[in-house]
């Protein structure tokens, strides 16, 4: 029971993550390698806020959202949607947009470290609590609660408003959608900044209960990948399963095997998704 409730409150965390991923690479179609540097940079904001000014990492995240929105948008606007409008086909975009984020993670990196060299960690909510017979950290279990509040938010928005079925159309068919009206544009800078700042939110909600550096981004752009295709690209409701699963097979992994071998999983997990099941947990094969 312990390893299924840590890894449980590990996947709602890791969730964030991958749907900030889904959003970009899904409906914007721009594959993010600086991901997860967004991530570190929520974190060491968080951090930075409760060491400077004792401002809890729950009232932060309603600083981080807007300014993560704003950074996002700015970053597609001056330095993706130039790539995007070059772009003859989706395999040029997703290789241009690779590549501009591989240089941009270098510098989200370089700027950490000149700000903040070392690791950085506080103490948030750090006591032990029961439930269902187990023991766990107060923050993880806030953290997965409050990423869990993000996430149902994030699905009803997307399945029960105007410019949610807006981003969802643009995911399915950016050339049907264009059909009805829709400003396939303005849909994709909306669904990119979406995903930059639920991205950042989480990793707000991950600095509670993990030691971050600046070096860390990579490790969280990996699972966020993996996540994806197990969950299937622009799926939100496969990306949140495919988190589950994930944070339950690297606390499976590291309680009963060996700590050092999380990873291992996680990349186990992507080759045979990969293999047996490309079109993700709910996707359909191509006809």
């Amino acid at each position: 029971m312990d390893i299924v409730i840590s890894g449980l409150l590990l996947g709602g965390a890791y969730a964030l993550v991958a749907m900030g991923l889904n959003l970009q690479y899904g409906v914007a179609r721009i594959m993010n390698l600086a991901n997860g540097e967004v991530l570190v940079l929520g974190g060491l904001a968080a951090f930075w806020a409760f060491v400077s000014f004792g401002l809890s990492p729950l009232l932060t995240l309603f600083l981080i959202a807007p300014l993560a929105f704003a950074g996002s948008w700015a970053i597609y606007a001056l330095f993706l949607r130039p790539l995007v409008k070059r772009a003859k086909s989706r395999g040029q975009l997703e290789v241009d947009t690779i590549l501009a984020t591989f240089g941009m993670s270098f510098f989200f990196v370089g700027l950490m470290v000149s700000l903040q060299a070392e690791y950085f960690t506080y103490s948030f909510l750090a006591w032990p609590i029961s439930l269902l017979g187990s023991t766990v950290a107060a923050n993880r279990l806030v953290a997965a609660l409050v990423a869990a509040a993000i996430a149902a938010a994030l699905y009803l928005w997307l399945n029960r408003s105007r410019s949610g079925l807006a981003v969802r159309a643009v995911a399915v068919s950016p050339g049907s959608a264009r059909l009805v009206g829709i400003d396939v544009g303005k849909v994709s800078a909306l669904a990119f900044s979406l995903g930059g700042m639920v991205t950042a939110l989480g990793g707000c909600l991950i600095s509670t209960f993990v030691t971050l550096d600046a070096s860390a981004g990579v490790l969280f752009t990996m699972k966020a990948l993996i996540i994806v295709i197990m969950g299937g690209v622009g799926d939100i409701r496969g990306a949140i399963i495919a988190a589950l699963i994930l944070g339950l097979v690297e606390t499976a992994v590291a309680t009963i095997v060996d700590p050092g071998l999380t990873l291992v999983a996680a990349y186990a997990i992507f080759l045979a998704v990969l293999l047996f099941r490309p079109q993700g947990l709910f996707g359909r094969r191509s006809a």
